[in-house]
């Protein structure tokens, strides 16, 4: 690896950093994965997977895109099921989330900026 090129899997590259392949919390020996302008995470959720409690006041951006399964994202601004490869949902800072793995789901997250 180099400070500008890097290969790699995305499950086992977040493997240490609970699926976060990019973004702030890596240190600088990571190159090119450490940086504050975003964050990209690969998640695998098993059915059932969900998050408690929702978010509070979080001020970035935020894509979730569905690789496979079927997994629903709700927000202070509506609601989503996603039931194919590719659907997604996208909000901005302020809008308040909480998610639920309605089946085995592989989930890429990416929010900007890094915090």
């Amino acid at each position: 690896m180099t400070e500008s090129w890097h290969t790699g899997n995305a499950a086992d590259d977040g493997a240490g950093t609970r699926g976060r392949l990019v973004g702030h919390f890596l240190d600088p020996s990571h190159g090119v994965r450490s940086t504050g302008d975003v964050e990209i995470k690969w998640a695998n959720h098993p059915e059932g997977d969900e998050r408690p409690e929702w978010t509070d006041g979080d001020q970035r951006t935020t894509l979730v895109l569905l690789i496979s399964g079927h997994f629903r994202v709700e927000s202070s601004e509506g609601a989503a099921t996603f039931t194919q490869a590719g659907d997604y949902a996208m909000w901005g800072p302020g809008v308040d989330h909480t998610w639920h793995a309605l089946a085995d789901s592989v989930v890429l997250t990416v929010r900007w900026p890094s915090a």
